[in-house]
């Protein structure tokens, strides 16, 4: 391919790319997020479980687990068949919660409890699949990619809450009114599932800038693409397999780590704090208001909207941080919001809960993109691929660590 054929390529349908990387990220958080946005569903059916906390314990092992595994053997994974594996889990686990409700008729029990449960675990191993085969797939082409599928993640959670809120306000707080919203919020998660299984299949691989930079990742020695490749109509790859073996050795994953061991640490630290906070504490310990039942809604519904905000900050040169310095005394210095929140749940009022979540909001969303598209700067592409991988099981780790230690809050309070 000469250069002459090659610039029309590399731009040629970037801002469609854009829209469908943002949506995909939609995708990716946009069945869990239905599932806690309407935990106060749960709450009313199942009062003695803890279905906040027990749901996220219950998908992190899973994602966490998966994960693993699917970075350590990255280089042999097909991520087409990688990614429509997750995309399609997540149409059928979402498909299945609508089942058992309607199955049940909405009644609460055990074993009712228990398949939520089992979907919560099967949200778990898609969303490892998604996260870390799409942050991977994208860490070899433009930063505006990742930097929108990473919106996109927060953007589902900024769209469940605006739907929640709006189902709240629409159906009184009655058992049939919670049962309703939460009918209305699967019957579309599943519909989107269902488009993101068909975009990522029929429309993302053929877009010229994707193919672009799918060959030159190709020509770099990377085996994971052949198949998307493929679908996008580019069949040349089977007469470079013998070249490949010719390509200098890619790093390995335990010198991509030793390298990046900073970032993994930042993406670790990052969702340890968020996840201690959000969204268990503020459902249950949020201090003095007025805005009674509203209020949890009000303020998850802040995070989500800033945590949106905050990812595309970096859109902007001047605002984005470069530095990987800087980027982790930001980090650290983030963990002042423990104290803040605690001594704010004691003695402050509603409107410096709201500031206080909004910066959390902000900050999350702002570091995360800062990191994951810093971090593959200088590698080739499968070892962008890798690092890519390998930055997201840190973050899951973090939403781990962060999940287990919000139970803390809890230490004192009769439970």
């Amino acid at each position: 391919m000469d250069n002459s054929s090659d610039v029309p390529a590399r731009v040629q349908g970037k801002y469609l790319a854009i829209f469908v990387c943002w949506l995909l990220g939609n995708g990716c958080l946009f069945s869990w997020n239905s599932m806690l946005t309407i935990e106060d569903y749960y709450v009313y059916l199942f009062p003695k479980y803890h279905p906040p906390r027990v749901l996220t314990l219950v998908y992190q092992p899973f994602a966490v687990g998966t994960l693993a595994i699917l970075a350590y053997n990255e280089a042999k994974i097909n991520t087409r068949i990688r990614n429509l594996f997750g995309y399609t889990l997540f149409f059928i686990s979402t498909l299945l919660v609508l089942i058992l409700d309607l199955a049940t008729s909405g009644k609460g029990g055990l074993g009712t409890y228990i398949g939520i449960c089992a979907i919560s675990g099967a949200f778990g191993v898609a969303d490892a699949h998604v996260q870390g085969g799409m942050v991977g797939d994208l860490s070899y082409m433009r930063q505006e990619f990742i930097q929108s599928f990473l919106a996109g993640l927060a953007a589902s959670g900024a769209l469940t809450s605006a739907l929640r809120l709006i189902t709240k306000a629409a159906f009184e707080n009655s058992k049939d009114g919670l049962r309703k919203g939460a009918i209305l919020f699967f019957a579309i998660s599943t519909f989107f599932e269902l488009v993101c299984v068909l975009l990522y299949a029929f429309v993302f691989p053929k877009i010229p800038i994707v193919k672009y930079y799918r060959s030159k990742a190709a020509s770099e020695g990377s085996k994971t693409v052949s198949a998307d490749l493929a679908a996008g109509g580019i069949e040349t790859l089977s007469e470079e397999v013998e070249g490949y073996e010719k390509q200098p050795e890619r790093k390995g994953i335990q010198q991509l780590l030793l390298e990046n061991m900073d970032y993994a640490l930042d993406m670790f630290l990052i969702y340890t704090l968020t996840l201690s906070i959000f969204p268990g504490f503020l459902s249950e310990d949020t201090g003095s208001h007025s805005l009674g039942t509203w209020y949890a809604l009000v303020l998850i519904a802040m995070y989500n909207v800033c945590d949106l905000i905050g990812r595309y900050i970096p859109l902007v040169k001047k605002l984005k941080l470069e530095s990987r310095k800087l980027i982790t005394i930001m980090i650290l210095c983030r963990f002042l919001l423990v104290p803040a929140f605690y001594f704010t749940a004691k003695y402050g009022d509603q409107g410096w809960m709201i500031f206080l979540t909004s910066f959390l909001g902000l900050s999350n969303g702002y570091l995360t993109v800062c990191v994951l598209t810093s971090a593959p700067k200088g590698y080739k592409g499968p070892e962008q691929n890798a690092l890519g991988n390998l930055l997201v099981l840190f973050l899951l780790g973090g939403i781990f660590a962060g999940v287990t230690l919000d139970w803390l809050w809890l230490i004192g309070k009769d439970w």
